[in-house]
C-alpha cells in the first residue's frame, strides 16, 4: 500500500522531510499560498455577510494538479505546512480545493506541525496528528479580508483626491505615519544649548582619568543647569577656588544579565545592528537555515521556526545548551538553574519556541564551507545568543568617586570586569550606547577619602541637544512590536512595501519620507485619524488574536470595523476636493500658453503644472523643495545626433542627464560611455583571485567589489587600502571619511580595529573612494 502524501510549503523542506519518513511516503510542496482573495473589487462583499471569493494564484494550478494526481492511490493526506496562522490557512485552502474536486472522499486527512525540521521532531509530529485549527484559519481570513477592504477602498480614494497610482494599507499606513511623524519632529526641533564642565584629574603617579562637574554649592546639576558660556566660566572659577580632595568613594558590585533568545523581531533588529542585513535578507537567510541544508549526505534543518514572538526554550534545548556550557566554558559559567525568560512583546503569541539551533552541538565552525555568507553569519548570531542566554551574568566592580570641595564637586566613575560570564561569548548590540556601558570601558586608579587630587585640565564644553534620530530598520521593528502592530511574519513586508510604493527611501540606512509619502500620510491622518492610529491598529490585532482563540466570530469583527470605516470613506469622498492641500498657487505664467502655473505633488515630488490642462499639458519638475527651477544648462560645442541642435544638461528622477535642448520637440537623450572601473590592486580575500575595483551603484554611490562578479559577490562600501590589520592580521584595512577625521577600519567581522587613517596610511587614498557618497555613515 502506498504511504501518505505529505504537503509542506517549500521544495527544500519537502526534500528534507521525505528522507525522514520513508515507507513509501511522498512529500510535495505547495510553494506557499495556493489561493487568495481575487485582486478585483467584490472579492469581499460586506453586503452579503462578508462573503469572500478566492481564486487560484498564478502558477499554483500546476502544483495543485500534481498534488491531485499524486493523491490518487493513497489513502492518507498529511497537511504539514508551517506552524502559524499562514501555514494553517494554506493547509485549509489546499484541503478545500481538493474537496471541491471530490478527491478527499474516503481519505484520512490530518494536520501535523513541527517547530524544527529534524528527524525526531518530524516523527513525533507524525505520531500525533490533529485536525486543521479552524479558529486560526478564521483569524487569517479576517486579516486578509481587512487588508483587502482597506486597500480596495482607500486606494481608489487616494487616486481621486491625491494622484493616480497611489495605494494604502491597513498596517503599512501606520508605519508610514510613524516615519512621517518622526520627520515632523526633526523639522520642528529647536536645539537647546547646554554646557558640561569636563576635567582630567591625576592621583599620584597614576594615569589621568576623566571627571565631570556634578554639583555647585548645594545644588545638584542637571543637563541644563549650565546653559550659556558665562555660566560655564563661573563654574570653572568655582572648581578652581580650592584644592581638590576625594570626598566619597562608593564601591559596589553590578551584574549584567544576558539577553533572552531571539524572537523574529529581536533577530531582525540584531542582524541589522551587527550584520548590516535588512529584515528581508534576514528572513531569507533564516528560511534557508530552517528548511535544511545537506551536511555529510544528510539534509537537516539548522534552526527552529523563525516566525515567533516567544522567548521560551524547550527542556530538551535547555539540557543541550547547559551541557555545552559546562563542557566548553566550565562550571563558573553555568547557572544553578536554567534561565526562564518572559516575552515583553505586546500581544505575544507564545505557541512556539524562541529561535534557536535545532542542535546546539552543531557549532558555527562546523558549518564553514557548508553555508553561504549570510546564512553562516546569521546562524552564528543565533547560536551565540541561544547559548549565552543560559550563561551566568557578567560581574563588574563599579566605582563612583566624588572629588572637590565645599563649592564644587566633580564626579568620576568607572568599572572593572571581574567575571565575564556570558560576555565571553556574546554581547547584545545597542542602537545608542548608554552611559553605564561607556563607564564599563573605564578604570579608575585606587582612591581614598581625603586624598588630594591634581587638576590636570578643566574644559567648559558647549553642546546642543539633537533631534530624535530617524528610524532605521531595527528601531522601526522595535517600535512596531512595542505598539503591537503587525506580527513577526509581517515586519519585513511592511518595510518593503512602503519603499516600493515610493513613500519612503533609505538614506544612510535610515527611513526618510518622500514628498508624496508625506502627502499620503497627511491625507490619511486628516481624514482617517482613527485608522492610522497605532493604538487602534493594535486593538485590531487583539481582535484577530481573540478570533484565533475562538473567542470572537471573524465576520463579527469585520462588521465592527467596516461600518464606521465605510462611513468615513463616504464622507471624505463627498467633502474633500482633489486640490485640497495638494495644490499651491504660483505667480509664474505657463511658457507654452501663458495661463498661470500651479505647484502640484505627484509620485516623484513637486512639479509645476498648467491650469489650462488638459488643453495645455505643460509640466516642469521643481529641482528642490521651494526652489524655482533653473533653465537647462546649454552645453557649448555639443550637437544633438537627431536634429543637430545643442545638447542641454537636465535633471530627472535619477539625476542629471544630457538631452536635446529642443525638448519636447526633440526627445533625444545622450548617454555618456561608462567609465572603466578603477582597479585598487588589492586581492579579494573571499575568492583569492579577483581584485577590488571601484564601481557606482544605481543610486550613484561608490563602492568596491571583486572584478570576478558575479562569480564572486564580495563587496565593500569603504575603499580597501594595502595595509594588513595589526590586530587580526587581515590582508587589508578600509578607509572611511568622517567629520572628525578619516579613519582606517578592519573589514573582517568580529575585529574592532580602527585608527586615524594618516597614522597607518599617510599617503592617503583616491578621494572618490572615501567621500560620504560611498554609503558610509558620517558621525
Amino acid at each position: 500500500m502506498a504511504g501518505p502524501l505529505v504537503l509542506v510549503e517549500s521544495p527544500a523542506k519537502a526534500k528534507t522531510i521525505e528522507k525522514f519518513l520513508g515507507h513509501g511516503a511522498k512529500v510535495l510542496a505547495t510553494y506557499g499560498h495556493v489561493r487568495a482573495l481575487a485582486r478585483r473589487n467584490g472579492s469581499v462583499r460586506p453586503d452579503e455577510d462578508f462573503a469572500v471569493r478566492y481564486e487560484i494564484l498564478k502558477d499554483s494550478q500546476t502544483q495543485l494538479d500534481r498534488i491531485a494526481k499524486e493523491l490518487k492511490g493513497r489513502e492518507q493526506l498529511i497537511l504539514a505546512t508551517d506552524p502559524d496562522r499562514e501555514g494553517e490557512a494554506i493547509a485549509w485552502h489546499v484541503a478545500q480545493w481538493l474537496e471541491e474536486q471530490g478527491l478527499l472522499e474516503g481519505r484520512d486527512v490530518k494536520r501535523v506541525s513541527f517547530n524544527e525540521i529534524t528527524k525526531k521532531a518530524v516523527q513525533e509530529a507524525m505520531a500525533a496528528p490533529r485536525e486543521v485549527a479552524v479558529d486560526l484559519v478564521d483569524a487569517q481570513q479576517a486579516r486578509s479580508a481587512l487588508d483587502y477592504l482597506v486597500g480596495f477602498t482607500l486606494s481608489p480614494l487616494l487616486w481621486k483626491k491625491v494622484t493616480r497610482g497611489l495605494s494604502a494599507g491597513r498596517v503599512q499606513s501606520v508605519a508610514l505615519r510613524l516615519i512621517c511623524d518622526r520627520e515632523a519632529e526633526i523639522e520642528a526641533f529647536k536645539p537647546r544649548e547646554y554646557w558640561t564642565i569636563d576635567a582630567q584629574l591625576k592621583a599620584g603617579k597614576a594615569k589621568p582619568f576623566p571627571a565631570k562637574l556634578s554639583r555647585l554649592g548645594e545644588d545638584k546639576l542637571d543637563k541644563f543647569s549650565i546653559n550659556n558660556g558665562d555660566a560655564a566660566q563661573r563654574a570653572v572659577v568655582e572648581v578652581q577656588a580650592a584644592p581638590l580632595t576625594v570626598l566619597t568613594v562608593e564601591k559596589k558590585e553590578k551584574k549584567r544579565n544576558p539577553a533572552p533568545p531571539f524572537t523574529t523581531s529581536t533577530l531582525q533588529q540584531e542582524a541589522s545592528r551587527k550584520l548590516g542585513m535588512s529584515a528581508k535578507q534576514t528572513m531569507r537567510a533564516a528560511q534557508e537555515l530552517y528548511e535544511g541544508v545537506d551536511i555529510g549526505g544528510e539534509t537537516v534543518g539548522l534552526i527552529t521556526y523563525m516566525r515567533t514572538d516567544s522567548t521560551t526554550l524547550s527542556q530538551e534545548a535547555l539540557d543541550g545548551i547547559r551541557a555545552l556550557i559546562g563542557d566548553r566554558f566550565g562550571p563558573p559559567y553555568l547557572p544553578k538553574n536554567p534561565k526562564i525568560y518572559k516575552t515583553k512583546a505586546k500581544n505575544a503569541q507564545e505557541a512556539h519556541e524562541a529561535i534557536r539551533p535545532s542542535d546546539v552541538a552543531r557549532t558555527p565552525d562546523d558549518l564553514k564551507g557548508v553555508l553561504g555568507r549570510n546564512p553562516l553569519r546569521l546562524y552564528t548570531l543565533i547560536w551565540q545568543r541561544a547559548v549565552a542566554c543560559q550563561m551566568n551574568a557578567a560581574v563588574f566592580d563599579v566605582v563612583g568617586v566624588d572629588i572637590g570641595h565645599d563649592r564644587a564637586v566633580l564626579r568620576a566613575s568607572g568599572s572593572t570586569l571581574r567575571f565575564d560570564g556570558f560576555l565571553k561569548l556574546y554581547e547584545e548590540g545597542r542602537d545608542t550606547p548608554s552611559e553605564d556601558e561607556e563607564d564599563q570601558q573605564r578604570r579608575l586608579p585606587p582612591l581614598e577619602v581625603g586624598q588630594t587630587v591634581d587638576l590636570v585640565e578643566l574644559l567648559p564644553n558647549q553642546h546642543f541637544t539633537e533631534p530624535p534620530p530617524r528610524f532605521n530598520e531595527a528601531t522601526l521593528v522595535k517600535t512596531l512590536e512595542s505598539y503591537g502592530i503587525g506580527r513577526p511574519s509581517t515586519y519585513a513586508t511592511i518595510m518593503s512595501t512602503i519603499q516600493e510604493r515610493g513613500y519612503v527611501k533609505l538614506e544612510s540606512r535610515q527611513f526618510q519620507p518622500t514628498q508624496i509619502g508625506k502627502v499620503v500620510s497627511d491625507f490619511l491622518v486628516a481624514h482617517f485619524p482613527r485608522y492610522v492610529d497605532s493604538s487602534f491598529t493594535a486593538h485590531v490585532e487583539d481582535d484577530l488574536d481573540a478570533i484565533s482563540r475562538g473567542e470572537r466570530p471573524w465576520k463579527g469583527v469585520l462588521k465592527e470595523f467596516w461600518d464606521p470605516f465605510a462611513e468615513a470613506v463616504k464622507a471624505t469622498d463627498k467633502g474633500v476636493s482633489k486640490a485640497e492641500g495638494l495644490t499651491e498657487s504660483s505667480d509664474r505664467p505657463c511658457p507654452q500658453c501663458g495661463k498661470p502655473l500651479v505647484i502640484r505633488v505627484g509620485r516623484y515630488g513637486r512639479f509645476y503644472a498648467c491650469t489650462g490642462y488638459p488643453e495645455c499639458k505643460f509640466k516642469e519638475t521643481i529641482r528642490e523643495e521651494g526652489e524655482e527651477p533653473s533653465a537647462p544648462e546649454i552645453l557649448e560645442g555639443t550637437q544633438c545626433p537627431t536634429c543637430g541642435k545643442p545638447l542641454a544638461m537636465r535633471k530627472g528622477r535619477f539625476g542629471l542627464f544630457k538631452a536635446c535642448s529642443d525638448y519636447p520637440t526633440c526627445k533625444t537623450v545622450v548617454r555618456d560611455p561608462k567609465p572603466e572601473a578603477r582597479d585598487t590592486g588589492i586581492v579579494c580575500d573571499e575568492c583569492g583571485e579577483g581584485h577590488f575595483v571601484e564601481k557606482t551603484s544605481r543610486r550613484g554611490k561608490i563602492f568596491f567589489s571583486c572584478n570576478r562578479y558575479p562569480k564572486c559577490k564580495n563587496a565593500l562600501w569603504n575603499e580597501p587600502i594595502p595595509v594588513p590589520c595589526p590586530k587580526c592580521k587581515a590582508p587589508y584595512l578600509t578607509a572611511k571619511r568622517l567629520k572628525r577625521g578619516d579613519e582606517a577600519l578592519c573589514a573582517k567581522e568580529g575585529c574592532d580595529f580602527k585608527a586615524p587613517l594618516a597614522e597607518v596610511y599617510p599617503q592617503g587614498v583616491n578621494p572618490a573612494g572615501v567621500t560620504p557618497k560611498t554609503g558610509a555613515s558620517e558621525s
